[in-house]
């Protein structure tokens, strides 16, 4: 049910956007037509279009003028009611409209009077249904400080007079970057999980590639939106051999590459290198093109990693960063071992010294060199910031083994 619901929540709430032009009341009508539908599709089975059903729902909701009728809602002639409001609405399966509404309210929480943190925080709060807690993670905040963050951002799209009609053209393409921005935290919330004992959120992933893909079709000369869809795709090719049956993650040279989606690393493939043909280079072209490599390479010891040494300097220019240097040292440890790759990381200390991975590949660094006490320290830490129990777990597997 819960799986259900966040699938369809970006296209209803949009959906109740369009309809009431207010993010608050969209928001308490979606939130009215999910508690209808826990309350009553275990009793009376799915609607023929679950899509359509929480639409009329939230729109009777938000329509009505006093919230005194909540004690009706778990009446199902409520619901019946609200159905014939909107006649055949549930039973059209070719009720295409709601279904491409999800862009719209990107675009809405993407307006360029809206910083781009509180942009970002806003799509994935509202769009995604991510909690205070899992955003706060995302962007190193305090709960308080994100909620704060949230109410201020959709205050200001209150303020501004935000236009929840679709864009011209030139505005979305000045929103994409932003969006792109939000797709690509989407879906690493979904490929680690901050929260709970599962290390992949299929569909948070999913949900992710659905809008990448979406967006790589509106912008089709776009290396950015292309490259993301790619680099996503390869990503999450890889899904099905990243834990074992026990949930214990697995690192990419011990995956069975068997269990890789030979399907949509076809599909990504070509796009990767349609993306790095495009006139402006952005890291998510780069990226794809790293993440390409991997998905080329029949076995581990067959990788490329040259290639990717020279993908990640070449992103180092176009986007300098410490998490960039990091990996790139991860493919220098193949190529000239763990001292050259321990100095390219050393500087990276004070920038990273609340990141869980610094500390897993500095100890990953240490322990082959032999210097098992202080790979055990950097586990040790690594074992302290990291949130998902998976990572957490072949952590301890690593510190058990120094």
């Amino acid at each position: 049910m819960a799986q259900l619901l966040s699938l369809h929540r970006p296209q209803t709430l949009a959906a109740l956007l369009r309809t009431f032009r207010d993010l608050d009341l969209a928001l308490a009508a979606w939130q009215d037509a999910a508690m209808r539908a826990r309350l009553l599709w275990p009793g009376t089975g799915l609607p023929g279009d679950p899509l359509a059903w929480l639409v009329a729902c939230g729109r009777n909701a938000g329509m009505a003028p006093v919230r005194h009728q909540s004690s009706a809602y778990s009446d199902p002639d409520l619901v019946a009611d609200s159905m014939d409001a909107l006649p055949g609405l549930q039973r059209n399966l070719d009720f295409v409209p709601f279904r491409d509404d999800t862009l719209r309210l990107l675009y809405i929480c993407a307006n360029p009077g809206l910083p781009p943190s509180y942009q970002i925080a806003l799509l994935l709060h509202t769009v995604c249904g991510l909690t205070v807690a899992q955003l706060a993670h995302a962007f190193l905040l305090r709960q308080p400080a994100m909620e704060q963050r949230i109410a201020r951002a959709k205050r200001r799209v209150a303020e501004t007079g935000t236009s929840f009609d679709e864009p011209a053209a030139h505005e979305r393409a000045a929103r994409l970057k932003t969006v792109l921005a939000m797709v690509y935290l989407l879906f690493s919330e979904g490929y680690a999980s901050s929260s709970g004992r599962q290390y992949i959120r299929m569909e948070l992933c999913e949900e992710a590639i659905r809008l990448a893909r979406l967006l790589a079709r509106m912008f089709p000369h776009d290396g950015g939106a292309l490259g993301l869809a790619a680099l996503l795709m390869l990503q999450h090719a890889r899904s099905g051999a990243r834990v074992d049956a026990k949930g214990a993650l697995i690192l990419l040279d011990d995956q069975d590459r068997r269990r890789w989606d030979l399907a949509l690393i076809d599909e990504a493939l070509p796009m990767v290198d349609t993306a790095l043909h495009c006139r402006e280079l952005t890291p998510y072209q780069i990226q794809a093109a790293v993440a390409a490599v991997h998905a080329q390479a029949e076995t581990a010891s067959g990788t490329d990693w040259a290639e990717i040494d020279r993908l990640y300097a070449v992103l180092q220019v176009v986007h300098p960063s410490p998490i960039v240097t990091l990996n790139r040292a991860v493919a220098v440890n193949k190529l000239r071992g763990p001292t050259a790759a321990l100095v390219m990381i050393e500087p990276l200390a004070a920038e990273l010294s609340g990141y869980a991975y610094y500390f897993s590949v500095r100890g990953m660094l240490l322990k082959r060199l032999g210097r098992n006490t202080d790979a055990q320290a950097a586990m040790l830490r690594a074992r302290e910031l990291v949130n998902s129990a998976p990572v957490a777990s072949h952590i301890d597997m690593t510190l058990n083994l120094l």
